[in-house]
């Protein structure tokens, strides 16, 4: 059984920081992408940050220049750093991670809420 775990969320003001972790409990044999997903209230969930095994990353645009997602794979955790937040930032985040193997096994987290107030 893995569970991801995510901690950080919280309440903070506009042009403030949050950074948020998601560790991985159990055993996962390769990890071949981690990201952070957030959904708003009324919206679709969308993909904030991926990191993948080569190193590559991946942003939205809405988030790119104040975002940073960095990973230890020692500790299977993965980190979304967050700058100059916004109130349109203000969402439950969730992270994810795809497994390696032939079943390529997806597994989210229970989602955090960050809350931007102007």
């Amino acid at each position: 059984q893995v569970l991801l775990v995510e901690s950080g969320g919280g309440l903070v003001q506009a042009g403030g920081s949050l950074r948020l972790s998601c560790a991985a409990s159990g055993s996962i044999s390769s990890i071949l992408a981690m990201a952070w997903f957030r959904q708003a209230p009324g919206k679709q969930r969308e993909l904030v940050a991926q990191i993948i095994i080569n190193g590559f990353t991946n942003y939205a645009d809405s988030v790119k220049g104040r975002f940073s997602i960095s990973r230890d794979n020692a500790k299977s955790t993965v980190y979304l750093q967050m700058n100059s937040l916004k109130p349109e930032d203000t969402a439950i985040y969730y992270c994810n991670f795809v497994g390696g193997g032939t079943l390529n096994p997806v597994y989210w987290g229970q989602g955090t809420q960050v809350t931007v107030s102007s």
